[in-house]
């Protein structure tokens, strides 16, 4: 069954939301890395290219059910924080925000009884429980950390390690 009007718009708008969220990563990536921390730095670029491959999911699914992908622009993301914290809680929330355009998402295949992309969102929304925790977790021990450099360095080791 090909893919109806409905579904195809929303998918691309989400689409567009991946790819904001991949250039907001990258923001975040270049912040950390003038700011000496190659840890948070390398931590977001990897977060950058699982935006990406978020966005190319739904691009080859798009394409798998006979739509057409259409692009918008991309906005242009905050460039500075005031502090690791700020620049986490900001990906934080986020998340929180692309996890409710996900369940949006499932709610209107739902609604258009589109089960084929209902199953294919089952991914995004276990993806968003991930997204969510690991964010909330950085921002956990940054609050913890405070303005405390030995710890905000500690952290910023651990992040360095991300596989």
């Amino acid at each position: 069954m090909v893919i109806s009007t409905k579904i195809e718009e929303a998918l691309n708008r989400q689409i567009n939301a991946e790819l904001y969220s991949a250039y907001l990563y990258l923001a975040m990536a270049s912040y950390f890395e003038s700011h000496t921390f190659k840890g948070f730095a390398h931590w977001n670029a990897k977060q950058f290219g699982e935006e990406q491959g978020h966005a190319m999911r739904i691009y080859k699914y798009i394409f798998d059910r006979g739509g057409r992908v259409s692009l918008d622009a991309i906005a242009a993301p905050q460039k500075e924080w005031k502090s690791p914290l700020d620049a986490f809680s900001m990906a934080y929330d986020h998340e929180q925000k692309v996890t409710g355009m996900i369940h949006s998402l499932v709610e209107l295949a739902r609604a258009e009884k589109d089960t084929a992309t209902e199953r294919f969102l089952d991914w995004f929304v276990n993806e968003q429980v991930e997204e969510e925790d690991h964010a909330r977790t950085i921002v956990d021990k940054l609050t913890l950390a405070k303005e405390n450099l030995g710890a905000l360095f500690m952290i910023d080791a651990e992040l360095g390690r991300r596989e």
